[in-house]
């Protein structure tokens, strides 16, 4: 059966159809030819682990687009939780309960986990898609969605201490920038080295 080549959109990875080839068959992207003539060396060591890099990126470009959502996530809960009574008196309450936090870092706290919330869901729709689609065959499942949701809550710890922590020596906007960055670095070693790491070996292990 003939056919145009397929190319996953980010994914690492090219379906092939044409005589003589299996269909399943997968070709991985390649330095183009004349980068490599002009920087041989360079192209050698970076060859082998062009698909990682390729995943960095795509993982990058997606974590801008998260940066955005949770921040805007972030900034509307906050400025909900604070401007109404209704909102801060259970956050107020919880904080003279527990003794352990004030008001503001109870609020920040909870304003960071609902956009937490919606961040992670996002990207683990955009990088189950476009990202990790070799290994996630494009689709969504309850399972890996808990997966990936696990994997991040070290990610969300970490963005949250990291809040708290900036917020004492900072304003809340650079404070949060701060958490952001320190959050996207974490999940990035989680997704690629934990959540979907497994999916690719076995997969390599089926061809």
């Amino acid at each position: 059966m003939g056919g145009p080549v397929s190319w996953h959109n980010l994914g690492g990875t090219a379906r092939i159809g044409g005589p003589g080839l299996d269909s399943g068959h997968q070709a991985r992207f390649m330095i183009p030819a004349r980068l490599k003539a002009s920087f041989p060396r360079a192209a050698a060591v970076i060859e082998p682990y062009f698909d990682v890099l390729r995943k960095a990126v795509s993982f990058a470009l997606i974590g801008v687009i998260n940066v955005a959502v949770d921040a805007s996530v972030f900034f509307l809960a906050y400025s909900y939780l604070t401007s109404h009574g209704a909102a801060l008196r259970p956050l107020a309450a919880l904080a003279q309960w527990c003794s352990c936090a004030s008001v503001e870092a109870v609020t920040l706290v909870t304003a960071n986990l609902i956009a937490w919330a919606v961040a992670v869901s996002g990207s683990y729709v955009m990088n189950s898609f476009i990202t990790f689609a070799a290994e996630s065959g494009r689709q969504l499942r309850w399972r890996d969605y808990g997966t990936f949701v696990a994997s991040g809550v070290l990610g969300v710890i970490a963005n949250t201490a990291a809040l708290v922590a900036a917020a004492q020596v900072m304003p809340v906007l650079p404070a949060k920038g701060c958490a952001i960055l320190t959050a996207f670095a974490v999940n990035f070693c989680m997704s690629h080295f934990v959540v979907f790491r497994p999916r690719r070996e076995k997969a390599a292990a089926a061809e």
